[in-house]
């Protein structure tokens, strides 16, 4: 990734002092609290009439709604290229394979303990408060009324690509994993991040093998692609804050306060978790193996996580995870682009959580008691989910709508959640970049890596770091 002086975009010139508005993450931070004020004051507005719903209706569908996707699809337009140039170049610059080997492993056993951590807390919440048997019959009937054709559609969806699946666990596996046709993986709209990855792993895996006098022109192509790149995100960057608005606005406005206060204790059960996980087990893992002070690590990467709850989507927040990840940490380049690229997929700590809130809520609202035998069963498959769920806006229903299938739950239920679902999808989602920045300066910091110093600082060898 480029250093600060030559990535110098809009979003990082240095702004006079005591412009408080100056600073990205403020200014995204304003758009956001903007929107939410004032789609809670329109929801209040329009209330039940059928002439401003309607009015309502066309204001998110002609304004609201483009903007905040021209954002989205401007992010995710650079990430198919940011991602293939990203992994390659950073598995290039390990050189030596029993390092990209050695950080591989690392990031995997960091993904799997935190995400289990994950499952295990919001299953103990769901467990505690019980919150399906504190939701009345009438709103549960009337919420499935109100969502229950497109919870329909989303289970007809969701059956069909089980039965195309008829294949074994290991071929499925192969499968997912590795690509036939690399090209074929990312020219859908929502490309097949899992093939790009390792696709673009061997590449970068061939080129460390090869002497650099034949790769060198390569490599530096590439290189130039990730610095474009960076630079078309300082562009973009500068619509985040109008963009927030929009996303949030048009989100609030539709269902305001009351389909929040109807779904109170599931939401209570799921953000009290996500919020455990994020400023208790996160920060003591940054303290305790980043070897980082959490207010600062938290301050330090404001900008990834105002994106990502902006964005519900790990994928389009991943060019904003990386600048963070160099420009802000100081974590090296092939060690951030290599663990926060695979973490966009696999480290979902956040959609691992709400999956194990959602299964037992909705299980419990159907009057089911699910043994432990099957809250473990639950809990293993929500791991699994968490590493294998799509990094896009409301990736993880197909996957809870199978796991009530699984433990013999109707799973046209997911259409009480559906209203809600957007607003957990920013919250899970900023849990889930956090940990692939938490991830990788842990991962940095036990190859040795420098931690960013402060302003005027010199930059101090990490204690008890691996030489």
């Amino acid at each position: 990734m480029p250093n600060d002086a030559s990535a110098s975009g809009p979003s990082s010139q240095p702004r006079k002092p005591g412009r408080w508005y100056g600073a990205l993450h403020t200014r995204v931070l304003l758009g956001l609290i903007l929107g939410a004020v004032a789609g809670l004051a329109v929801n209040r507005y329009v209330g039940a009439d059928i002439e401003r719903q309607a009015a309502l209706r066309w204001a998110a569908a002609n304004i609201a709604e483009p903007a905040g996707t021209l954002f989205l699809r401007l992010l995710l337009m650079i990430v198919v290229p940011l991602v293939f140039s990203s992994l390659v170049v950073s598995a290039a610059g390990f050189r030596d394979l029993r390092q990209l080997g050695r950080v591989g492993l690392k990031t995997l056993v960091f993904t799997v303990c935190l995400s289990a951590f994950s499952v295990a807390l919001g299953l103990t919440i769901a467990n505690t408060f019980q919150p399906g048997r504190r939701l009345d019959s009438e709103t549960a009937q009337y919420l499935e009324k109100r969502y229950g054709p497109e919870a329909t559609r989303r289970v007809a969806s969701t059956a069909k690509e089980k039965e195309d699946a008829a294949d074994s666990i290991p071929m499925q596996v192969v499968k997912s994993v590795v690509p036939s046709n690399p090209i074929a993986a990312v020219a859908p709209d929502n490309p097949n991040m899992l093939h790009l990855m390792f696709f673009a792993l061997m590449v970068g895996v061939g080129v460390a093998l090869l002497p650099r006098e034949k790769t060198a022109e390569f490599v530096g192509a590439l290189d130039g692609l990730f610095a474009i790149c960076s630079r078309i995100i300082d562009i973009v960057m500068w619509l985040a804050p109008f963009a927030v608005f929009c996303l949030v606005f048009n989100n609030i406005s539709r269902f305001g306060l009351d389909l929040l206060g109807a779904l109170g204790w599931f939401l209570f059960a799921t953000l009290l978790g996500l919020g455990i996980h994020m400023f208790g087990v996160y920060s003591l893992v940054v303290w305790w193996l980043g070897g980082r002070k959490p207010g600062v690590f938290f301050k330090r990467i404001q900008t990834a996580m105002l994106t990502a709850f902006s964005t519900s989507s790990s994928s389009a927040t991943l060019p904003t995870a990386l600048r963070v990840s160099e420009r802000e940490l100081g974590i090296p380049r092939e060690i951030g682009g290599f663990v926060l690229t695979v973490g966009a997929t696999a480290n979902q700590n956040g959609t691992a959580l709400y999956e194990g809130v959602t299964v037992l809520f909705l299980a419990q609202l159907a009057g089911a008691n699910l043994s432990l035998g099957q809250q473990i069963m639950v809990a293993c498959l929500a791991i699994a989910g968490g590493i294998g769920t799509a990094g896009v806006p409301s990736g993880s229903l197909p996957f809870v709508i199978m796991v009530l299938g699984t433990v013999h739950v109707n799973p046209e239920l997911i259409a009480v959640i559906l209203g809600v679902d957007r607003i957990l999808d920013m919250c899970r989602t900023t849990l889930n970049v956090t940990g692939d920045l938490v991830v990788a300066a842990c991962v940095a910091r036990s190859e040795g890596a420098r931690l960013r110093p402060a302003a005027g600082a010199a930059a101090e060898p990490v204690a008890n770091a691996p030489q």
